[in-house]
């Protein structure tokens, strides 16, 4: 992948003070822009914006679609499934390398190679996904420009100052294209390889689903401010993707204090739901955790999962005690022997729009430290680390 001249960190030069107004200027930014960016603290935000998106919109939706070969409707339906905000007829609000991409789909879609679902959908996904990396890189740049030092002096190797962000910046943000490529092969892999194992067993998509969240998140973020929050968000994140990567299964999605993944066996499914709950019981941070475990037949579309087991293991999360897990039947059935876990009837409980069911409470045989507790360790001391830099140590 070829790189833009302004992306190189070594161009900036030993003044980068100077080289990064320069360049700023010449990617097209006015004095007035970077007075104001100066002022507000959004230099570096601005720096990255002219460095990975250099291009200006020079054409309109007519021209896109005397170019591409596309209706109007076909343009603006694309447009709005990868996330813009659709464009007024006479905006110029389009690229060359989005007529470039918009022609190729055009030509695919002129061709049969693929029918408008189809594409609509891969757009609607890519558009959603690529939406929360975008986001997740400007949060990570935001919080290291709130931490930088104005007006200080820059010869501290180890100082954030605006300068300094830009050039890790512009060092980093190139990379992520490439990394984006490698991992989506990888996860097509994998999504293939599940496929192929469903078709081979001949009976459906059959696996557990697990829900988690965090007891009291919401009376928690009204006491904290919002960079703690957004650390513990992120500390209960890592542990999730740690915990449950670990054992083989997925990380379906997270909605904030909560964690939904799957796993094909139920014994694989219990040491996640054990392990969170030993995470979060163990990190000062976090508050006490509740799972939900189901199993059964699964709906799989664009990742995510549907179907009544993910209902009955969401629901069977909302009504189980602080710090317990709780086991549906079919899960129940899949362990019981194993000499590693006890596990206690509950009274049937009526679950919304499910009716009565028979549950389980889950628990190790005997009390152990998890494996994760390195980790744990690891993550809480990094947390208080953001939270309280001073303190550290």
């Amino acid at each position: 992948m070829s790189r833009e001249p302004g992306l190189d960190p070594a161009a900036l030069g030993d003044d980068a003070v100077a080289a990064v107004r320069d360049m700023l200027l010449g990617l097209g930014c006015t004095p007035a822009e970077l007075a104001e960016a100066e002022r507000e603290g959004t230099l570096p935000l601005l720096a990255v914006e002219r460095l990975m998106v250099p291009e200006v919109a020079t054409h309109d939706l007519a021209t896109v679609c005397e170019r591409t070969g596309l209706d109007a409707d076909q343009v603006i339906h694309l447009w709005r499934t990868l996330g813009y905000p659709v464009p007024r007829a006479d905006e110029v609000a389009f690229t060359d390398a989005d007529v470039d991409i918009l022609t190729e789909i055009g030509h695919l879609l002129a061709g049969d190679v693929a029918s408008t679902d189809l594409v609509l959908q891969m757009s609607r996904v890519i558009g959603s996904s690529m939406a929360r990396i975008a986001s997740s890189q400007v949060d990570a740049i935001s919080a290291r420009v709130a931490r930088s030092p104005r007006g200080a002096a820059r010869a501290d190797d180890a100082e954030l100052t605006d300068e300094r962000i830009v050039v890790s910046a512009a060092a980093l943000l190139p990379i992520v294209p490439r990394v984006l490529a490698a991992t989506w092969r990888r996860h097509l892999q994998a999504a293939i390889r599940r496929r192929l194992t469903i078709v081979e067993a001949g009976q459906g998509h059959m696996g557990v689903v697990g829900f988690a969240d965090l007891v009291g998140f919401t009376a928690l973020s009204q006491q904290v401010g919002d960079d703690e929050l957004a650390a513990i968000v992120d500390q209960f994140e890592q542990l999730a993707f740690d915990v449950v990567t670990a054992q083989g299964g997925r990380v379906v999605k997270m909605i904030g204090d909560e964690v939904m993944f799957t796993v094909d066996s139920a014994d694989a499914a219990a040491e996640i739901g054990l392990a969170l709950a030993e995470g979060t019981r163990g990190a000062d941070e976090l508050s006490d955790l509740r799972v939900g475990l189901a199993a059964g037949p699964l709906l799989e579309r664009e990742g995510d999962l549907y179907g009544p087991v993910v209902n009955l293991s969401s629901r069977i999360t909302s009504i189980a005690f602080p710090g317990t897990i709780v086991v549906s039947e079919s899960v129940r059935d899949q362990l019981e022997g194993r000499e590693e876990y006890r596990l206690r009837s509950m009274r049937a409980r009526y679950l919304k729009d499910i009716g009565r069911v028979p549950l389980w409470v889950l628990r190790r045989a005997a009390p152990a430290e998890s494996r994760f507790a390195e980790r744990r360790r690891a993550l809480r001391d990094a947390v208080k680390a953001r939270v309280d830099p001073g303190g550290a140590g």
